[in-house]
């Protein structure tokens, strides 16, 4: 009988003690608040899932592994400090047939502790090589107490919000929304307009993938991914962001194509929308084999920032304009997808 806290798995970051370590997670070597690399924290996080995951399946299945299917949203509590120590403790809130779903809370201890970042992660257990790859069922948690029981109630009901969340981007919109986007275009017809346009708010990026990167036998580590998503998503926002984009949130991150050694990647970034001080970067990543045969689509992320300043003040950004159909789309979908993160709380 496995209970949830008997599932515990903690790691520390020893940053205010390993000064090579700290540089490494610093944006800028300056005095900075919030100086602290997103990119850097979401590969961390993705293994610090990983093994907590592994550390369950192996008890069953001493030879599987476990990929990430998905990450939730990840809310920013506070800025974190690079010259703190950061912990991680990751517990396995529930268990479906072959998939689990991996809560990780992000502290940082001390005199005043902070509550840095709650993220979840949705891992499927796999066994078996090359074509005979498959997934495998898992044995069930025992919860014993209302906390558990109320854990493992959240994450189903993650996963049914996920679903209205989904189905809500196909509704059409509403009379309020209409009236938004009727306006954004309404103002492009306006003689002398000078604002944003959606269009010209992309940066994009390519590379290879090797060896070196690999996780799961002949599978590129999903944490390098999403690293390098963010980072291009991070320098897209500096598009329109007039001061400092700092990461306020991440509404969800989807892994839809494993990426193997030797694919070509095609990283695209896009300022889909903003409101006061927020903005709102889709990425996506592409994936073309080597030998050019398959393209596909491996990872959808949505990133959202604050415009701060040095003291971690909000500011107001700019207006983005949509101009065409898909972009009044990701517009709309982005609108929605900040009304349900601002409900979590965001950074700051």
């Amino acid at each position: 009988m496995t209970r949830p806290r008997d599932t515990v798995f903690h790691k520390t970051l020893p940053l205010g003690s390993d000064p090579t370590l700290r540089r490494r997670f610093m944006v800028i070597d300056e005095p900075l608040p919030g100086n602290m690399r997103f990119g850097l924290l979401l590969e961390i996080l993705d293994k610090v899932a990983e093994e907590a995951a592994l550390n369950y399946v192996n008890q069953s299945y001493p030879t599987a592994r476990v990929v990430t299917a998905a990450i939730d949203n990840i809310v920013l509590r506070h800025a974190a400090d690079v010259h703190r120590d950061l912990t991680f403790a990751a517990t396995i809130n529930h268990i479906g047939r072959s998939s689990l779903e991996i809560g990780i809370r992000v502290e940082q201890p001390g005199e005043q502790s902070h509550h840095v970042a709650s993220c979840y992660f949705t891992m499927v257990a796999r066994a078996g090589q090359g074509e005979k790859i498959a997934s495998v069922a898992l044995p069930p948690l025992t919860y014993v107490d209302a906390m558990e029981r109320r854990r493992a109630g959240k994450a189903l009901a993650r996963r049914e919000e996920y679903r209205h969340h989904r189905a809500a981007l196909q509704e059409p919109p509403s009379r309020g929304e209409y009236e938004m986007l009727r306006s954004l275009h309404q103002a492009q017809d306006e003689p002398g307009f000078s604002g944003l346009l959606c269009a010209k708010l992309i940066t994009d990026a390519w590379e290879r993938t090797y060896p070196e990167q690999e996780n799961v036998p002949a599978t590129i580590f999903g944490g390098y991914l999403i690293r390098r998503a963010f980072e291009l998503s991070s320098i897209c926002s500096e598009l329109v962001a007039p001061h400092r984009p700092i990461i306020a949130g991440v509404n969800r991150i989807n892994f839809f194509h494993p990426v193997r050694m030797g694919d070509t990647l095609h990283f695209t970034s896009r300022v889909v929308y903003t409101s006061d001080s927020f903005i709102c970067v889709e990425a996506g990543i592409e994936r073309i084999s080597r030998d050019r045969t398959v393209k596909a689509l491996s990872n959808s992320c949505l990133f959202t920032f604050a415009n701060v300043d040095g003291n971690l003040t909000h500011h107001p950004v700019p207006t983005v304009y949509p101009t065409t159909y898909a972009e009044d789309e990701r517009y709309l979908a982005a609108h929605r997808s900040l009304q349900s993160l601002l409900r979590h709380g965001v950074l700051i």
